[in-house]
């Protein structure tokens, strides 16, 4: 009976080893797609967002198009006749020809610019959501396992509440309220201003509600880390409270954070889509890549189908958030301290 136990529980985290090891390629591929989607939306914004000269003036490439040239299926897979001569008239008169290479919208602009500025709006939104949301829930989740008592109880009821209700509801009651707040300031809705408010609401309400899985995670981990020696070491020194959370505490937290800040970006970049989709989030003519596939769905008919309008921001959508996760998995498998590797 001895040996039979010996041999079970050594070969249960070998077995986990093994398949440690043979997703290991998945961090890395997912890797390098996240590094290619976001220089290829951030590099290119001087491209995407630099003013040109049209008919009716100068206007930035994203918002610039032809009417003339509008809904033209993606050039890199070849026009008909009818498309190949709308193409050629305008070049003959020497009009504005934005990229056709994806394809251009209703508005005969061009996709590919605004699926990559929508791609820098999106990822922008994630990332900066994803560290207030790592940020507060790291915050509130170290005092609570450090200080503990009271304020513990009293972090937790609260993250108790807001885990009872639907995350996306409260994003979207808090989108909702601020769009009403910026109605009554009689912003344009194509302004400047009312862009860079819409994009502060959405850090604000996709962050502000997006910490609760790290507010846990960390206090756990800090009420773990208070019960080593080490902790006790401090403690016995007289070292006070401050030094011994940002000296020795925190830096036991960083593999946790990393790992939870990794997995909040995906939320957060889903989240805005979503919202945008909706109609609540980034609007025109800014594009993000929810938007894009709202106004795309449109498109899709039983008569002839657009689907280039929905196909790319979704695509980009997708790859995304699923690099996103594998790079996410392969960071909780080496630092997570209960699944990583020993």
């Amino acid at each position: 009976m001895a040996g039979t136990i010996s041999i079970q529980t050594t070969a249960t985290p070998e077995s986990s080893r093994i398949r440690r090891r043979s997703s290991g390629w998945a961090g890395p591929i997912g890797l390098v797609i996240l590094v290619l989607v976001g220089v290829g939306c951030f590099a290119t914004l001087p491209w995407t967002i630099g003013q040109i000269d049209v008919a009716g003036g100068v206007e930035r490439r994203y918002e610039a198009g032809d009417l003339s040239l509008n809904l033209l299926p993606p050039s890199i897979l070849g026009y008909g006749e009818g498309d190949s001569t709308r193409v050629d008239e305008v070049i003959e008169k020497g009009g504005f020809v934005p990229n056709l290479a994806l394809g251009t919208d209703k508005l005969g602009r061009s996709v590919l610019a605004r699926v990559l500025l929508g791609g820098a709006v999106s990822l922008g939104i994630g990332l900066a959501s994803a560290i207030i949301a790592v940020s507060i829930g790291t915050l509130l989740g170290g005092i609570a396992g450090f200080v503990g008592g009271r304020v513990d109880a009293a972090i937790m009821r609260v993250v108790d509440v807001l885990y009872g209700l639907p995350y996306i509801l409260l994003v979207v009651l808090i989108s909702v309220a601020a769009d009403g707040v910026i109605g009554r300031l009689g912003l344009d809705p194509s302004s400047s201003a009312r862009q860079l408010v819409n994009v502060a609401t959405l850090l604000v309400a996709i962050g502000g509600v997006g910490w609760l899985t790290t507010a846990r995670v960390i206090r756990g981990q800090v009420l773990s880390l208070r019960s080593q020696p080490f902790m006790e070491a401090c403690r016995a020194q007289g070292m006070g409270p401050a030094r011994q959370f940002l000296r020795h505490l925190l830096p036991n937290l960083v593999g946790p954070i990393i790992v939870y800040g990794t997995l909040a970006v995906p939320a957060a970049i889903l989240s805005e889509s979503f919202l945008s989709f909706l109609g609540i989030g980034v609007e025109e003519p800014l594009p993000s890549w929810g938007n894009l596939a709202s106004e795309g769905l449109s498109e899709l008919n039983t008569v002839r189908s657009r689907w280039w309008l929905l196909a790319w921001p979704c695509a980009f959508i997708a790859i995304t958030l699923v690099s996103l996760n594998l790079l996410g998995d392969r960071l909780k498998a080496r630092f997570d301290p209960v699944h990583g590797s020993p």
